[in-house]
């Protein structure tokens, strides 16, 4: 198998909840929980946090973690991450969200394990929600083909259920693996017309013609966006 690295973006800004990456998560902070259990996970050769910013840096380094210090202004994690590849030896490069504490070592698995079919450039995960959970924006729906590759991701549900037939409704997971130089010329790209109406970066990718494989997952990522989401971890931890 490729060597493979886990590079986590993280930002320092946040609009919804003010520097949210450092915030206290029981007695570490938020990107502190991430990297360590992303490393807990015993998946991958290598994890680096990419970070703008130095409390960030300093964090990660204190618990003896690998940082690359990012120099330029982006518009995405994955053109973050794109920074550092000068520096990261891997050939799978796998993009673990900064504020999602309790990582998964089965989905991570099953998400490297996808790129032993040698067709695969890019993968993702998905998990089943309800018919209601669908109707929330936030929640990002995929609909997918029979080799399992996305065919469109959507903020609205997806697929339409016109004659109320049962529909399995799926959302998408914002794990990302790409093969090293798909993610290279992946951030290259312009930004795309279906991206920027949905607001979804992995539309350019399909819009430009590569595939996104995505792979089932039963676990429930916990994304920290809001205080009352940072509450809710707290009680986890």
């Amino acid at each position: 198998m490729s060597k493979t690295a886990a590079l986590i973006p993280a930002r320092y800004a946040s609009t919804r909840l003010p520097i949210k990456l450092v915030q206290d998560l029981g007695g570490k902070s938020i990107i502190q929980r991430t990297y360590l259990s992303t490393v807990d996970t015993g998946v991958f050769d290598e994890v680096w946090v990419v970070t703008d910013h130095e409390e960030i840096h300093q964090q990660i380094e204190e618990v003896g973690g690998k940082v690359f210090r990012s120099q330029q202004e982006h518009q995405s994690g994955s053109d973050r991450i794109a920074e550092a590849l000068g520096t990261v030896d891997a050939d799978l490069i796998i993009n673990v969200q900064g504020d999602e504490p309790f990582q998964d070592k089965q989905s991570l698995e099953d998400l490297v394990r996808a790129f032993e079919d040698e067709s695969v450039q890019v993968a993702s995960l998905k998990t089943e929600i309800s018919e209601l959970e669908a109707q929330n924006p936030n929640a990002v729906k995929v609909v997918t083909d029979a080799h399992e590759n996305a065919l469109y991701f959507s903020r609205c549900p997806i697929p339409y259920n016109r004659e109320s037939a049962k529909v399995t409704y799926w959302k998408h997971v914002g794990v990302y693996a790409y093969r090293r130089e798909v993610l290279r010329k992946f951030t290259q790209l312009p930004k795309s017309k279906l991206e920027s109406i949905e607001m979804l970066e992995q539309l350019r990718l399909l819009e430009n013609g590569y595939q996104i494989r995505m792979v089932k997952t039963l676990h429930q990522a916990v994304a920290i966006d809001t205080k009352e989401d940072l509450i809710r971890a707290r009680k986890l931890v």
